[in-house]
């Protein structure tokens, strides 16, 4: 009798699932998916700031007073860190975001850190807890500048024709005895052509358009300012 199974013979009825599950999986390693891709990252740059336009007549730097600049208003798709595009010419009710694009934070953080770092080249900026620590110290309450945020897309007007849109309200407040009085208020948009029609491009035409904002923003403080002067 011969004890040695043939190699050929069928296996054991309780050996064919494993052997099975084994051939699967054997099979399927060779099919296993990459490893997930990183999202690019993109932000505002270095740190260079935008040089703001000034009237002929405008207030001398040293002379400019303290300005208090309070944490952005926005909606609640622009608190994520997505980069969002409209397509115009299809459904301009619809916000879409970049698959494998980012900002390294949300928009309105990186939009709040350009206008600061620019408007501290031409006065004292302060935030809201140092200016609440000014309040409670009885000294002079600053001008507090508030921004809402209310657009921050890659904007399609065409399949082959986009623009970096951005859309905020900006409102200058100052405090007195008598309560919080609103030197002015106003709605900025600005557009900006982007290079391409995919992530990059919509990166550096919404980067070009928020330095326009921001830029357009410092010289209506001043104005203001300069014509409604603290007494």
């Amino acid at each position: 009798m011969n004890i040695f199974r043939s190699s050929t013979a069928p296996l054991p009825r309780c050996l064919a699932p494993l052997t099975l599950g084994l051939t699967l999986l054997a099979a399927g390693c060779g099919a296993l998916p990459d490893k997930p891709q990183r999202a690019t990252l993109y932000d505002f740059g270095p740190g260079l700031t935008v040089p703001a336009a000034a009237p002929a007549t405008a207030m001398p730097a040293a002379k400019r007073p303290t300005l208090a600049l309070a944490e952005f208003e926005t909606n609640a798709r622009l608190d994520g860190t997505q980069i969002l595009y409209r397509l115009g010419y299809a459904d301009v009710n619809e916000l879409r975001p970049y698959g494998q694009s980012r900002w390294s934070m949300p928009p309105a953080q990186l939009l709040r850190q350009r206008l600061r770092d620019t408007l501290s080249e031409r006065r004292m900026v302060l935030g809201p807890e140092e200016s609440a620590t000014i309040a409670r110290g009885k000294g002079e309450v600053p001008d507090t500048l508030r921004i809402s945020l209310d657009e921050f897309s890659h904007y399609f007007d065409s399949p082959g024709a986009s623009t970096g849109l951005v859309r905020l309200r900006a409102t200058l407040i100052r405090g007195t005895a008598g309560g919080d009085r609103v030197l002015g208020q106003r709605l900025f948009t600005v557009r900006s052509p982007a290079p391409s029609a995919d992530a990059p491009g919509g990166v550096k035409a919404l980067i070009g358009a928020s330095d326009a904002a921001v830029g357009e923003v410092v010289q209506w403080v001043d104005q203001l300012q300069q014509q409604q002067p603290k007494p």
